[in-house]
C-alpha cells in the first residue's frame, strides 16, 4: 500500500504533524509525505490512499490547498482519503472535531471533496516567529478568546499527539464499504 501525505503549513505545525504521521504510517506501509505547493503535478492516482492536512490562519485556509482540493476533488473521492485540519480554536476540546470545528465544518460543507476520514487537531503559538503585526492580532484574539498572551514564550504547542497518533491509525485501517 502507497499513501500519500500532503499538507499546507503556515508556522510549521501542520508540518510537524504530517511528518509525525508518516512516521507512524512508515512502520506498516509506503509513505510520500510533502508540501501540497510543490504537488501541483503530483499523479495522484499512484497512491492507495491520500491524507491532506492544512492550517488555518486569520480564519483561512491556505488558497494553494483550496485550489488543490478543487481540482482533485474526483480523484480525491476515488481513494481513501482523510483531512486534518490545524488550528488554534481547536485548543478547546469542544472545537476539535470536524463537527464542532467552524473552519472544517465550513470547508467541508461547501468542498465536492468529501474524505473518509477526518480530524481537527490544535495547533502551536509561536510568537517569537511572527512580524510585529502578526504578533499583535495574534495576542488580541488570544485575549479575546482567553488563550495565552505572553509572547515572550517562545513556543507553547496544544497539539495533542495522543489524538494524532489515533487519527494515523484509524486512516491506515479505513475500509470503505
Amino acid at each position: 500500500m502507497k499513501i500519500l501525505i500532503l499538507f499546507s503549513s503556515r508556522h510549521g505545525q501542520t508540518r510537524k504533524i504530517s511528518y509525525y504521521i508518516s512516521r507512524i504510517l512508515q512502520k506498516k506501509v509506503e509513505c510520500c509525505t510533502q508540501n501540497i505547493e510543490s504537488a501541483c503535478d503530483i499523479n495522484c492516482l499512484q497512491y492507495d490512499r491520500i491524507l491532506i492536512g492544512a492550517s488555518v490562519y486569520y480564519g483561512h485556509f491556505h488558497p494553494s490547498f483550496e485550489q488543490f482540493i478543487k481540482k482533485n476533488a474526483n480523484i480525491l473521492n476515488q481513494v481513501i482519503s482523510g483531512f486534518f485540519s490545524v488550528n488554534l480554536v481547536a485548543r478547546k476540546p469542544e472545537k476539535r472535531t470536524p463537527e464542532t470545528n467552524p473552519y472544517t465544518r465550513k470547508l467541508l460543507l461547501k468542498s465536492l471533496w468529501k474524505p473518509d476520514c477526518c480530524a481537527v487537531f490544535s495547533g502551536a503559538l509561536r510568537y517569537p516567529d511572527y512580524n510585529f503585526w502578526d504578533r499583535f492580532m495574534i495576542k488580541l484574539i488570544m485575549h479575546i478568546t482567553q488563550g495565552e498572551t505572553d509572547s515572550r514564550k517562545p513556543f507553547i504547542e496544544y497539539t495533542d499527539w495522543t489524538q494524532v497518533s489515533s487519527f494515523a491509525n484509524k486512516f491506515l485501517n479505513f475500509h470503505k464499504l
